[in-house]
C-alpha cells in the first residue's frame, strides 16, 4: 500500500507517486512534471542551476537532389559566366511560386518585361518579390524552390 500523508486539510498525498515523479525529473533532466487523474493533480518541479538543460540534436534533412533537367541546365551554363544574371538582393529562402499549389512565376523560355515577378525571397518572415531588372527571355533558373540563397547570388539568367 502506498504511503499517504494527511496534512490536516483532508488532502491525501501519495508520497510514492511524488518520489517516482521526482525520479523522472532527475533521470530526464526536466525541470517540471505534472500528472492528473480523476480528482487529483500532482506537480513536481525543481530549479536547475549551474548549467544548461540538455538539448536533443536533430540532424537536418538532406536536400532533395535536383531534377536531371535542372542539373544539365546548370552544368551547361556555369554560374560565373552568366551575363544578365539577376542576383539576390538579400539573404533568405527562395520560392519559385506564390504558394505551394501554384505554378512557378517563370519558367525557362518565358519572355519577361522589366518589373515582372521572377520569384520570392523570404527574409525574416517577409516575402520579398524579386522582379526582372531587364526585359528578355528566361535562359536559366539557377535556384530550386525552398533553397537558401546568399546576397548577390545569381538566381535567374535573362537574355
Amino acid at each position: 500500500m502506498a504511503a499517504k500523508k494527511d496534512n490536516g486539510d483532508s488532502m491525501n498525498v501519495d508520497l510514492d507517486i511524488v518520489r517516482e515523479l521526482a525520479g523522472i525529473l532527475n533521470d530526464s533532466g526536466l525541470s517540471e512534471i505534472e500528472v492528473e487523474d480523476d480528482d487529483r493533480k500532482i506537480r513536481v518541479s525543481r530549479t536547475i542551476t549551474g548549467g544548461y538543460a540538455p538539448v536533443q540534436a536533430v540532424a537536418a534533412p538532406a536536400p532533395a537532389p535536383a531534377p536531371a533537367a535542372m542539373q544539365a541546365e546548370a552544368a551547361a551554363a556555369p554560374v560565373d559566366d552568366h551575363a544578365g544574371a539577376q542576383k539576390s538582393p538579400m539573404v533568405g529562402t527562395v520560392y519559385l511560386a506564390p504558394d505551394p499549389d501554384a505554378a512557378n512565376f517563370v519558367s525557362v523560355g518565358d519572355k519577361v518585361s522589366v518589373g515582372d515577378t521572377l520569384l520570392i525571397v523570404e527574409a525574416m518572415k517577409v516575402m520579398n518579390p524579386i522582379t526582372a531588372e531587364s526585359s528578355g527571355t528566361i535562359k536559366a533558373i539557377l535556384v530550386e524552390n525552398g533553397q537558401p540563397v546568399e546576397y548577390d547570388q545569381p538566381l535567374v539568367v535573362i537574355a
